[in-house]
Formats: C-alpha cells, structure tokens, sequence
C-alpha cells in the first residue's frame, strides 16, 4: 500500500543564508561558489548525475543547464539523497546556496484524488519522473517519495505525489488500483498482463494481420487443384469443412461451438490441457497448416518425426516475418482496438504452386486471430468509471452459399466492481457484430442488455437495405417478446457508427438505467 503524499514539514536544516522560496523543496550547499554563473534569484533547470553519501551527507553531482543553452557541472551537499537522473528546477539563494525544486512541468503536482473522478478501484498506470528518501529515525523503514507521470485515465499527463517504502527506479512503469483518495494499492506486473506492453504488442501484430477471406477463397481454390501433398490436401479440406453455415449460427447451440472453436481460447485449452476439441479449432488448423507448408517450400526441409515440432517453434517466427515481408511496416497507426477490424486483403496465389503466398495468407490469418485475442485483453479491465469490465473479441468465418463471409463479434460483460457489497450485482451485456452479406452489403449491429430488457441499432450503408430492416424491426420487436424480453429502443440507420479511439463504455448509446 502507497499513500499520495499531503503537504508535510521538511526536516530541520540549518538556516540559510537567505529564506527559501515558498515552493523549494531542499537547499544545498555548493562545495565551489557559483563564480557568477547564477545571481542570486536566478534560475535553471539541473539534473542530478550522481549520488554519494559521505559521513552524514550526501554528496551530489548535478548538471546545470542555464537559460542560454550552455551547461555545467557542479557539486553540491545535501541532507538528503536524490537519485540519479532527477530532474530539479533550481534557483540561487546565494553564491554557495541552491533551492532545490522536483521539476514537474507546467502540470499541477496531485496529493489527493477525487473519487468521483476516480472511484475506488479504477486502475491507474504511470511513469516514475523523480524519487526521493525522505529522512526517517534509524529505527523506521525507509519512505520515499515518488513523482509519477500518469498515463491512462482523465488524468493523464498529470503529476501525482506518492510515498512508498518501494524505492521504485526512475523510468520505470507502474500499475496501481485506487484504494482511497489518499491510498493506492500497487499491482505486480507478474500478476497480470501490463496494459502498457500489452498496446505495444498489439500494434505490432496488427501490422502483421490480413483477413481471413483472403486465405479461404484461395483456399477454395486449391482444394481443386491436384499435385498438392497428401497432409497438405487435409489439411485444406478439414479447415473448409469445418466452416459454419449461416443457419447454424442461428442456434444456441450451434453459436456455442462455433464461439469455441474460434481460436479465441485455444491457448487457454493448452494451459488447462484440454486437448480434445483442438482438432476442431479454427486456430490450431491454421497452425497445422503453416507447419506443413513450411517443408514444402525450397530449403525450408525439417527433421523428420518429433524433432519437427521444436524446429519449427525455432524457426517459424523468423521465418514467417521473413514471408510477411514489409507486411510489418503497413499501416502500423491502425487501432487494434477498433471495431471491426478493417479489411486487409493481401495477394492472391499466383499459380498453382505458389505455397509461398498460401503461407503469407496462412500466417496473416493467424496475427488477425491474435489481433483479436489482445484486443480482448486490452479492454478486460476496470473502467475509470469503477465498473469491471469483460471482454471477448473473435471472428468466425461462416458459409452463405458459395461465398465465405466473415462474421466479427465482440460480446463484453460489465458488472459494479463491488463485490464487497450485499447488494445482487447488476450485470450489462453488450453485442456488436459486423459483416459483408450480399445482396444487403455491409451491416453492423450493436445491442445492449440489461435486466432483461434489450435494446439495439443497427446501421446498413446501403439505403435501401436499411430501408428493408426498418421496415422488418416491428416483426423484430415481435419475435423479441415472445421470446420473454422487454424492448426498448430498435433503431436503423444508413451508414456506419463512428470510428477511432473512444473511452471504454462511456459510450451508453441506449442506457436504460438512465
């Protein structure tokens, strides 16, 4: 448990020379005078470069950078330690006297946090700027007092005070869950994965990803052509057989295992050694396939046996960026985090042994998976607004007569992070789902649902298909009550909704609690 830092009194020092200005929070002694670099009320920026302690002192070396550009080093005495690479704003109260500020910017320093702004709970991650050890009796545990760069929330680029016994290293990131408007509970990043490395990544596989009907039509293709391998051929035939029609989605049961079998899960299968339903994942086939494409390609031979497994988990990742090609360097500012995924159609085979291209195709199907599966994590979270938040984020491939379309699904789960309280937790569910559906084109469909009441709209960006669904939305609405829902709002607009960035669940486009 940290506590954000109140206002307290310093240590006694020996009176200086001249007062301190109301904001420093040391005065040091220099161990050479100024020599006229800096009059007295002047100021400059300085960072410290190193550290010493020497008898009951501490011997600083801080690099002053005047107003005109140019730099120096100087030394300096302290009562207390500022570790290397502080940034201080200073200003001379003599020619041997400095008053030490933490440099923070044009920001307001926080010692406190609204919890109205921030409710207990919400997670908060930031940047250590600047650490200090406050003085402590000999007998108390050692207490530090910590600038952090906030970087998520509303409050982000605001500096907040904190005091710690961790002596968290400067440059370092940190997780914390707000406990209080003056308490924060730190998060282990071995306990879960950092948000922070977690956007990182998901940019990079991003660039890496190419939709899935990319590789299936071409697909379709192959499984025509003869000459192919045996293992290669089933391979094929297994992954397009195992592709849902559209009726089948249309059942509980059968949207079930089709979610499933998505790929979204597969690793969590692995960890739980539940290998039984991996013949039928969508993944894990597309994995088969890129393992058996690769000795099929010149100079790519592996060992035979159960030594291919562990040459190919040697030699596959380079081997696949190798084939992605400048695939890596595209389009990397598109969001991960968006909904849906935009299309990104690579080339097609260019003859009949062309198992090259089929392995970029396989390999970029297998990053929109992934692309996917952090996407989900990234926005599995609790929310600024302190609600905990799920969610599952997947594309299913279905038949609809001989084309193959893909079908994109994001289901979250948001229930009141109380779990503390007696009170029955309130769950909201939210739908959306986006696809391509000759002859209606592009359609997206988001719903909510709250105590049982559904609500839902949907938008076509072709005029007359959603002409078509306003039209039906009655029947619709029909079809929901007699299914034992409420229904409030069923609406169908022409277009799409707005893309880009937006803040999780702020966007309560039909709130039935309001």
């Amino acid at each position: 448990m940290a506590e954000i830092s109140s206002p307290r009194p310093l240590p006694a020092t020996p009176p200086p020379s001249r007062p301190l200005p109301p904001s420093a929070d040391l005065a040091v002694k220099l161990l050479q005078p100024l020599e006229g670099l800096l009059g007295t009320g002047q100021t400059a920026k300085a960072e410290v470069l190193a550290l010493k302690e020497v008898a009951q002192s501490f011997h600083l070396l801080l690099k002053l950078t005047l107003d005109n550009g140019k730099q120096t080093t100087l030394e300096a005495s302290s009562s207390r330690p500022l570790a290397q690479g502080t940034a201080l704003a200073v200003t001379a109260l003599s020619d041997t006297r400095l008053a030490l500020v933490l440099q923070t910017g044009n920001s307001k320093v926080l010692t406190s946090l609204d919890l109205q702004q921030l409710p207990v709970g919400t997670l908060l991650q930031g940047k250590v700027e600047a650490r200090e050890q406050l003085v402590q009796a000999k007998a108390q545990q050692a207490v530090y007092k910590v600038l952090v760069n906030l970087l998520n929330t509303p409050l982000a680029g605001s500096k907040l005070s904190v005091e710690t016994p961790l002596p968290l290293p400067i440059g370092s990131l940190l997780s914390a869950q707000v406990q209080g408007s003056q308490a924060l509970s730190f998060l282990p990043l071995s306990g879960r994965l950092d948000q922070l490395v977690l956007g990182q990544q998901l940019a990079a596989q991003q660039g890496r990803q190419g939709s899935l009907e990319g590789l299936f039509k071409n697909l379709q293709g192959l499984s025509q052509q003869s000459g192919l391998p045996d293992e290669l051929r089933g391979s094929i035939d297994k992954l397009l057989g195992l592709l849902p029609e559209g009726g089948q989605l249309g059942t509980a049961k059968g949207l079930a295992q089709a979610l499933e079998n998505s790929g979204l899960f597969l690793e969590a299968k692995l960890l739980g050694g539940q290998t039984a339903s991996l013949p039928q994942d969508l993944k894990a086939n597309l994995l088969r396939l890129v393992a058996q494409l690769l000795p099929n390609l010149p100079g790519a031979a592996l060992p035979p046996g159960g030594a291919a497994a562990t040459a190919l988990a040697q030699a596959l990742p380079a081997f696949v960026r190798n084939a992605l090609g400048n695939l890596t360097q595209a389009n990397l500012r598109q969001q991960g985090l968006s909904f849906p995924l935009p299309a990104r159609l690579l080339q097609s085979l260019e003859g009949e042994g062309d198992l090259e291209a089929l392995l970029k195709l396989a390999a970029a199907a297998v990053s929109r998976l992934q692309t996917h599966q952090l996407s989900s994590l990234a926005q599995t979270q609790v929310t600024a607004e302190g609600y905990l938040q799920t969610t599952w984020q997947l594309e299913l491939p279905m038949r609809n007569q001989q084309d193959i379309v893909p079908l994109q699904i994001k289901l979250q789960r948001e229930e009141p992070n109380n779990a503390g309280k007696q009170e029955q937790k309130e769950l909201l569910w939210r739908v959306e789902l986006a696809f391509d559906l000759e002859p209606l084109g592009p359609l997206q469909v988001q719903a909510q649902l709250i105590r049982g009441s559904l609500s839902s709209q949907l938008w076509a960006e072709r005029s007359n298909t959603a002409e078509l669904i306003d039209h039906e939305l009655g029947h619709l609405r029909e079809r929901l009550l007699a299914a034992g829902l409420e229904v409030g709002e069923l609406a169908c607009r022409q277009g799409m909704p707005v893309q880009g960035p937006k803040t999780q669940l702020e966007q309560r486009w039909v709130d039935e609690t309001a």
